[in-house]
């Protein structure tokens, strides 16, 4: 058998998994697996990307669009810290996601050696919130078989993320193991039993409610939820950042529920006596800081569809609980038959009613009309954009007004991190343009861009167009409109003094413009539309306009008013 070096066989375990690109920062921990990815540069990418945080968001951006693990690569200590952020995002959001860690040699371990960090404390399940498993890989024939776990692991049940830590005198090891097949995600649905109690739910329902979001949703599966509403004429709203889940053009689409939803919807998904959740976890951002369904024990019928039995009941006891993978459940509430009619027809209408009326403006001060830019952007990207953003109020222009066409109409185009992590929107959006080629509209703030806005780099190394609309307000935004409500005309911490983005932009090989009224943008975008290399867009935004319906003075005024 012919024998090769342990870095070597570990990018052939790659290659049998289907991965096309890893995203990382080089180390000397992982030299071995660097000129792996050398030897086999012509059938696998490795992105250098350059800090560990920006190339973790790639990376997990990779496994929300595709459903199977995006790859990141990072050296020890200060690279594998640095990385937590998106690792931290990928458990967070129930992402896929597979991190391996050059790491101190063998012979070196545990003298606290040069970077060196217990990998199994800092990522480990004991966390609460950062990794479903952590290894370390000693022996090298053994890496097909860590490297087939880990992508099991990552993409079953609740998917996640897998560390896995990468001695490097283990990766120079001579081998003469092979790659494992491709490992593929294990599909099920509940029982004919559960079916028929959910049935029964619904035709004692007189005002039900779908919430759909959460992991693992295909466009055949999208298809499936859709028939299966129109079907039974129900209102499906989707949950925090999740709004590609269902067609918002569709006529029984109700909105979303996450941070500052319509108010009306929020009294819809209090006022529902039944709530079929297809999907999300029911985390703080969807259900309002759990005030819109209350815990333990809902005031509404619950039923709970998810793919990993340990979340069903966890928070929310449930009156149906149903462990299923979205494909499996898609199939069987696609068979579920319909009656000849239902009593919650107008209560449809209606939440859709509501949520045509919220994409009404309300009137704002300032010469940037944001949801005429909005509008315009709808208007002139394709209907397949990836959109993505990161964490600030800056993100709520698009939740409010950009209409997603929905997983169903062939895959997914919403990236934004559940989790709240600021400096997502850049990286991701970079991610995209590499694995899809697809026109890319990333919204950020000031703030938020420069938590990674140096991955432009990245993405003029490696060709990544996108088009960047930056917020500039001056200000923390989120923060700066807290303190108002808290502790107003107190400004601590907030203000910002920003570069030239535009010029910045351009000092990466971007195009970079400026833009200080409405009408200025459009010619901006059509601009940027045709240009090969990719546009930052900065809008110079007043910062009263705090939200998408009021001002920072009325923040303010209405504090000093308790």
């Amino acid at each position: 058998m012919t024998t090769q070096i342990g870095g070597h066989l570990l990018v052939e375990c790659l290659l049998a998994q289907g991965v096309t690109h890893a995203f990382g920062v080089p180390g000397e921990s992982y030299l071995a697996a660097l000129d792996g990815f050398h030897h086999y540069r012509d059938r696998i990418r490795f992105v250098t990307c350059r800090q560990e945080g920006g190339a973790a968001f790639m990376a997990e951006a990779t496994g929300k669009l595709t459903g199977r693990p995006g790859v990141l690569f990072v050296t020890r200590g200060p690279g594998a810290t640095n990385a937590s952020i998106g690792i931290h995002t990928a458990f967070q959001d129930s992402t896929p996601l597979v991190v391996f860690v050059g790491d101190v040699a063998s012979d070196q371990r545990d003298r606290e050696a040069f970077q060196e960090l217990d990998y199994r404390v800092f990522f480990g399940p004991s966390t609460g919130g950062m990794a479903k498993r952590v290894e370390r890989i000693d022996d090298a024939r053994r890496i097909p078989e860590y490297v087939a776990r880990a992508f099991a692991t990552a993409m079953n049940g609740r998917p996640g993320p897998v560390v896995l830590a990468l001695p490097e005198d283990m990766l120079t090891q001579p081998v003469g193991a092979r790659p494992l097949p491709r490992v593929e995600q294990v599909q099920y649905q509940n029982t004919p039993q559960r079916a028929l109690e959910l049935r029964e739910q619904l035709l004692k329902a007189k005002q039900p409610l779908v919430l759909a979001g959460g992991p693992g949703w295909t466009p055949a599966a999208a298809q499936a939820l859709q028939r299966f509403a129109e079907r039974w004429h129900l209102p499906v709203a989707n949950a925090f950042r999740f709004q590609d889940t269902f067609d918002n053009h569709h006529p029984l689409y109700a909105g979303d529920v996450g941070i500052a939803p319509n108010p009306k919807l929020a009294e819809r998904v209090r006022a529902a006596d039944l709530l079929l959740a297809v999907g999300p976890r029911l985390g703080e951002m969807t259900t309002g800081g759990y005030t819109l369904i209350q815990p333990p024990r809902p005031a509404q019928a619950l039923v709970h569809v998810h793919p990993d039995p340990t979340e069903l009941g966890r928070v929310y006891q449930p009156d149906l609980a149903i462990a299923a993978t979205m494909p499996g459940a898609a199939a069987m509430l696609d068979e579920l038959p319909a009656p000849p009619d239902v009593p919650w027809r107008a209560w449809a209408d209606a939440a859709h009613a509501d949520y045509l009326a919220n994409l009404q403006p309300q009137p704002l001060p300032g010469a940037i009309d944001m949801p005429a830019l909005v509008a315009t952007l709808q208007r002139l990207l394709p209907a397949d954009t990836v959109v993505t953003n990161g964490a600030g109020n800056f993100a709520s222009w698009v939740h409010r007004f950009w209409r997603y066409h929905g997983i169903a109409q062939g895959g997914r185009t919403q990236l934004a991190p559940t989790s709240g992590a600021m400096g997502y929107g850049v990286p991701a959006g970079i991610a995209a343009a590499i694995a899809t080629g697809r026109t890319v509209f990333t919204i950020a703030g000031d703030g938020d861009f420069l938590m990674n806005g140096q991955e432009l780099a990245t993405a003029a190394q490696h060709g990544a167009k996108a088009i960047i609309v930056l917020l500039n307000n001056g200000s923390y935004g989120t923060i700066r409109m807290h303190q108002e409500r808290e502790f107003p005309t107190h400004v601590s911490g907030s203000d910002l003094r920003n570069p030239d983005f535009a010029a910045l932009a351009r000092a990466y090989g971007w195009a970079g413009e400026r833009v200080a009224r409405t009408a200025e943008f459009e010619p901006a975008l059509r601009a940027a539309l045709a240009r090969a290399e990719g546009t930052l867009i900065e809008v110079m935004l007043d910062a009263e306009v705090i939200t998408t319906r009021g001002t920072l003075s009325d923040i303010t005024r209405a504090a000093l008013r308790r």
